[in-house]
């Protein structure tokens, strides 16, 4: 495994070794998350000419909560530093912008997946699957230093699938050690439980990969060993509720729902500052 992987370091946003692509390649529109409209390809009006955010320390009061709970889980310095060698978009010629946005968005599912990846293979329980786990994680990090021109062709759909498979062979390991065979049961893939009242739930070793919880009410409950890749956490209450052992929970997760100091949190996310301002 790469070094640089294997201590996630590569896989969290560095905004000082990138060029704002996030604030420049993706669109946003006017919503609950945003104060405005915004298409790809045009810089955010908070976007200095340093690349930093104006207002980032305000992002919230402004309207732009949707910038706190976004990550490019890396890709940002690496398509800025390595794919483009450092070649600032505003300075290049109008087809380098062009394709240096149309790599960013390619290279972020990838790095995405370097994130899963690389703690899949930190999970004991996982280990029957590991050597395959490690085979993905050097491939999907050698289609990352690819050329712009073979970045924009990839079938990131494609791979992506390919090592989803990985991730669900890792996921029924794993969950089958918190709730016994009941664990194999819990299968709430993709459910619509918007607003759902699971105070106190037990729901151990269960499955929420894709599931929308916003505004659910989870005080209380009790997530040890749950799947949570891709659960949508939107202004869902954690209060006190217990996570610990919880796998493929990313911060982005956690900055969009509410919890509190009695949340209990597995070692690879911290609690948000929010949390603790009741924001």
């Amino acid at each position: 495994m790469p070094d640089e992987i294997a201590d996630r370091s590569e896989l969290r946003g560095d905004c000082a070794s990138c060029f704002g692509l996030c604030c420049v390649a993706l669109p946003f529109a006017a919503s609950a998350d945003f104060a405005l409209d915004k298409p790809a390809g045009k810089p955010c009006p908070n976007l200095g000419s340093d690349h930093r955010c104006g207002i980032h320390s305000r992002l919230r009061e402004k309207g732009f909560t949707g910038c706190t709970v976004y990550d490019c889980f890396g890709a940002g310095q690496k398509v800025s530093q390595v794919v483009f060698g450092g070649q600032d978009w505003r300075t290049g010629p109008r087809e380098h912008a062009r394709r240096m946005f149309e790599v960013f968005p390619v290279v972020r599912q990838l790095h995405e997946l370097l994130r899963y990846l690389t703690e899949a293979l930190s999970l004991s329980a996982a280990r029957p699957v590991h050597a395959d786990l490690r085979r993905a994680l050097e491939e999907t990090e050698r289609l990352t230093r690819g050329t712009p021109e073979e970045l924009a062709g990839l079938d990131v759909a494609a791979h992506r699938q390919e090592v989803n498979v990985l991730l669900l062979r890792t996921s029924d390991l794993v969950r089958a050690g918190f709730g016994g065979k009941s664990g194999r049961k819990k299968d709430r893939r993709g459910a619509d439980l918007m607003g759902a009242r699971l105070k106190g739930a037990d729901l151990r070793g269960a499955s929420l990969r894709g599931a929308c919880l916003i505004a659910a009410d989870l005080t209380g409950a009790d997530l040890r060993g749950a799947d949570l890749i891709g659960a949508d956490l939107r202004d869902a209450d954690l209060a006190d509720a217990d996570l610990t052992g919880a796998f493929f929970l990313t911060q982005p997760q956690l900055e969009a729902a509410r919890g509190s100091a009695g949340t209990r949190l597995p070692e690879s996310v911290t609690h948000p500052g929010h949390w603790a301002a009741g924001r």
